[in-house]
């Protein structure tokens, strides 16, 4: 078999960092997160190894047993360094333990130290992100029908290799990407709906707006972020053709959209607002493919 197939984990993507000088949880673009994962910084410890890299998802759980982006979000009370949250850590890569780098071995065998080394510690806040011994089509309709993101399929022949090669292959039941929010339309209360922008190359482009999806107390909050961000440019961030009252921003914002696809004007189709992603992660920002 040389494929593995995942749940494809909706949190925060980061690697634990365990050294003799200490622990440390980095995000992908390398900033140290490990204030704010007491419970998983305490399970690294308690793994007994000397040094590790493991990379793997910080995830919250809602009352179905589901992950849940959101509910991450708001345990880490929105802005960097505000809370700490009570996440698990789901691992699923090993790519350095014990003095050894494990980068130019295949996932089969990294995957195997992996579960070794985190199965002797069930209670810990880090658990192994196991593979299903089923066919990818079967655990992508299990998946769905429980309400999941969608799965991932791995090739387990392959070295560790960071970038979009084929190695990795996500299958999403909905469309979930990281949007810049370049603009809001004014109404009487904090907006009636958010702009949204991606990568083009290094030029960021309108994708389209969301209207739904968000909480009250959320609105209030991206209101008051954007009123701090004013676009000061003689033409909007992104080029816009429309006849709405938009009051632009600067492109700081990330914000993580679900949607069912694209319009063939390069728009989202049926967008909802499923939470705020943190300014440090802004290599996340959706890239459209030229």
């Amino acid at each position: 078999m040389d494929w593995a197939y995942e749940i494809k984990w909706d949190g925060y993507r980061l690697s634990i960092h365990i050294e003799p000088t200490g622990i440390r949880i980095l995000t992908r673009n390398g900033h140290n997160w490990t204030n704010r994962f007491p419970e998983i910084e305490e399970g690294a410890r308690e793994l007994g190894v000397a040094s590790a890299i493991i990379d793997g998802e910080a995830v919250m759980y809602d009352d179905q047993g589901r992950s849940d982006f959101s509910l991450l979000q708001s345990s880490l009370g929105g802005r960097a360094g505000k809370k700490t949250s009570p996440a698990q850590f789901m691992a699923f890569d090993l790519m350095y333990l014990d003095g050894h780098d494990l980068t130019t071995t295949e996932l089969r065998a990294r995957r195997h130290l992996l579960e070794e080394l985190i199965s002797a510690r069930p209670d810990s806040a880090i658990r192994f992100s196991e593979a299903f011994d089923v066919t990818g089509a079967e655990l992508f309709r299990a998946s769905c029908d429980h309400g999941l993101e969608g799965i991932i399929a791995k090739h387990l022949g392959r070295p560790y290799r960071s970038g979009r090669l084929g190695d990795w292959v996500k299958v999403k039941c909905i469309q979930s990407e990281s949007f810049f929010i370049v603009g809001y339309e004014r109404c009487a209360g904090a907006f009636r709906s958010l702009m949204l922008g991606a990568y083009r190359g290094d030029q960021v482009v309108y994708v389209g707006s969301v209207g739904t999806g968000f909480k009250m107390r959320e609105m209030s909050q991206l209101r008051s972020m954007m009123n701090k961000l004013p676009w000061t440019g003689k033409k909007p961030p992104v080029s816009y053709s429309g006849q709405r009252d938009i009051v632009w921003v600067a492109p700081t914002i990330i914000a993580e959209i679900e949607f069912r696809g694209w319009t063939s004007d390069g728009k989202l189709r049926h967008s909802s607002y499923k939470g705020r992603r943190e300014i440090q992660d802004n290599a996340a920002v959706y890239r459209i493919e030229e």
